[in-house]
């Protein structure tokens, strides 16, 4: 089995937002050549095209609003339950986030949430994110995703607005207030902390709830001073173990093939490090399925 632990199934206006147009020029695509109306055929494809069997699709707010809606998403996910999972995106900010997780997570069925630290401009330790993560907590099953790291930085030069995106809460180490308080809450760390590996490491070390998902490994390697992507998941092995590594792409449905390369790559990395077949069997989808089992 494998799974992808961080892709989109994305809106028009997802692909257009001026805060994904180095992605969309990463990978070759003119968002504006797109059809406004992408069904979920599209992704569905695409994940049989890469023979990926399921795949974890994401909420996401811009600063304007949504771009990717929690109903869309839950509704995604609702008819094809067999492939997807699903997470809201919340903005700890906001008066009504506490009720808009408890809705996402009990009526929407939505599996945990999506926190973007630069652009909530709130550390993590700060008082709303513990309540909204204790909300997170209290639900069976349900994961914690927090985007840290380089990221940010990108954004805010694409969007023009450096007040608005923060590089000084996109720091792995926040986290901890988070980790510690709920140790039972598995917190997802993607692009292995997005090229601030030492800290995200640091933090998985002292908190074993603390996990990486490898989506776009190779495109932040340059941020990983003298550090391959070899290095890498070698790091990340030592320190969390093969128990706490997701394989993730961090691709949408355009282009369908984009899938396959990044799998084989992450693959050809760990077979060159020494990786085992029951290492890779985790990474790749045993992970992700003992996070989130298949419901009856």
């Amino acid at each position: 089995m494998i799974i992808d632990a961080w892709l989109q199934h994305p809106t028009a206006a997802f692909l257009r937002d001026p805060m994904f147009a180095s992605l969309m020029r990463w990978r070759g695509l003119d968002p504006h050549a797109l059809p406004d109306e992408i069904p979920a055929a599209f992704t569905l494809a695409a994940l049989d095209a890469a023979k990926v069997d399921r795949g974890l699709v994401s909420a996401w707010w811009g600063p304007q609003g949504p771009l990717l809606p929690n109903d869309e998403v839950a509704a995604l996910v609702r008819a094809h339950p067999d492939r997807f999972v699903g997470l809201t995106f919340v903005d700890p900010t906001q008066e009504d986030a506490e009720r808009r997780t408890t809705l996402a997570l009990r009526d929407l069925g939505l599996r945990g949430i999506c926190l973007l630290p630069a652009m909530h401009r709130l550390p993590l330790f700060d008082e709303r994110v513990l309540r909204v993560a204790s909300i997170v907590a209290q639900q069976p099953g349900a994961v914690l995703w927090v985007h840290c790291g380089l990221l940010s930085i990108r954004a805010r030069a694409l969007l023009g607005v450096p007040s608005r995106f923060e590089m000084r809460f996109g720091n792995p180490l926040d986290i901890q207030a988070v980790a510690t308080a709920h140790p039972s809450l598995p917190i997802v760390i993607p692009h292995f902390g997005a090229g601030l590996l030492r800290e995200a490491l640091m933090l998985a070390d002292a908190c074993p709830n603390v996990y990486f998902d490898t989506s776009s490994s190779n495109r932040w390697i340059r941020f990983h001073a003298g550090l391959t992507l070899a290095d890498v998941f070698a790091q990340a092995l030592d320190v969390v173990g093969a128990d706490r590594i997701l394989f993730g792409t961090d691709s949408s449905s355009f282009p369908r093939g984009w899938q396959r390369p990044v799998l084989e790559r992450q693959r050809e990395v760990l077979r060159d490090i020494g990786a085992g077949d029951d290492v890779t069997g985790r990474i790749f989808g045993g992970n992700f399925d003992r996070l989130f089992p298949l419901r009856a």
